[in-house]
């Protein structure tokens, strides 16, 4: 099994920056870390879970969806076995659960994803 933990969510006034990190553990299938397609998604009150970004296990190619371009960044740290979602410029609309997980397929869909953290709130208030 692998295992993530989220961390870094919180409080931010619009226009702000939150660095969220997450933490991988464990093995399954021989995989490791390394092996697993990393994505960001988050999810709003009464809205449907949306891809924000994702990498390849190397983390020379990225990818991200339309509500994170240009404001997100995403990297990953191999060693450390840690991804990280840079967020700036945080909008209202930016307030969901974030969550982080593990894949095998370079896919946007959250069903692609095996495993998955518990999430961290990201509040933007005004």
């Amino acid at each position: 099994q692998v295992q993530l933990v989220e961390s870094g969510g919180g409080l931010v006034q619009a226009g702000g920056s939150l660095r969220l990190s997450c933490a991988a553990s464990g093995r399954t299938s021989g995989r490791t870390f390394s092996n697993y397609v990393m994505g960001w998604f988050r999810q709003a009150p009464g809205k449907e879970r949306e891809i924000l970004a994702r990498i390849n296990p190397s983390g020379d190619s990225t990818s991200y969806g339309d509500s994170a371009k240009d404001r997100f960044t995403i990297s990953r740290d191999n060693a450390g076995n840690t991804v990280y979602l840079q967020m700036n410029s945080l909008k209202l609309d930016d307030t969901a659960v974030y969550y982080c997980a593990a894949g095998t397929h370079w896919r946007i869909a959250p069903s692609a994803y095996a495993y998955w953290g518990q999430g961290t709130q990201v509040t933007v208030s005004s």
